[in-house]
């Protein structure tokens, strides 16, 4: 066993961007923190996200989300709108069933949440989570199950999570 080069990982990739039909799209209501947003920027990018809106909150062209995003923000799309229920209702109109990550008394666990073949995930503040008003326009709202004894996840930590196992239906379906 051995690492791969360059044209290893080429080859690697080319196979499962193959295996991927789904469209994933990411709806940020007011992440504000611009190394959150990089963070998830270069996981939306490695993930072949199709399209990113922004309903309020810092921008994938923000000069402090390079240095976590490493220029991958080149690789996506984005729309800004003016805040978080016009971003859902943006990515609704284009064909996506939204679906909040949020801890809600009435969300299902990512696993067993409807996701589709068109899914945007809708991600919150990294303090006060998915707005109200941005929830009420969602298809759905799902939580990651957590074991221990902390609380709640980084931002883009539950992010990369939910883009993960949104492609992972996708290469199992």
């Amino acid at each position: 066993m051995s690492q791969l080069d360059g044209t290893g990982m080429k080859r690697l990739h080319r196979e499962w961007r193959r295996r991927t039909q789904g469209r994933l799209a990411l709806v940020l209501d007011n992440v504000a923190n611009p190394f959150n947003l990089g963070s998830i920027v270069r996981t939306a990018a490695a993930e072949r996200v199709d399209h990113v809106w922004i309903g309020g909150g810092t921008e994938p062209s923000h000069t402090k989300v390079n240095k976590t995003a490493l220029g991958t923000a080149r690789y996506l799309t984005w729309t800004v709108t003016d805040d978080g229920p016009s971003a859902v209702q943006a990515a609704a109109a284009a064909g996506y069933r939204t679906v909040a990550i949020e801890l809600t008394d009435a969300a299902t666990p990512l696993h067993e949440v409807e996701m589709g073949d068109s899914v945007a995930l809708v991600i919150g503040h990294e303090d006060r989570g998915v707005t109200a008003a941005t929830l009420a326009e969602c298809d759905a709202v799902a939580f990651i199950p957590q074991l221990g004894k902390v609380g709640s996840l980084n931002v883009a930590t539950a992010t990369a999570i939910a883009i993960y196992e949104a492609r992972r239906r996708d290469w199992s379906s």
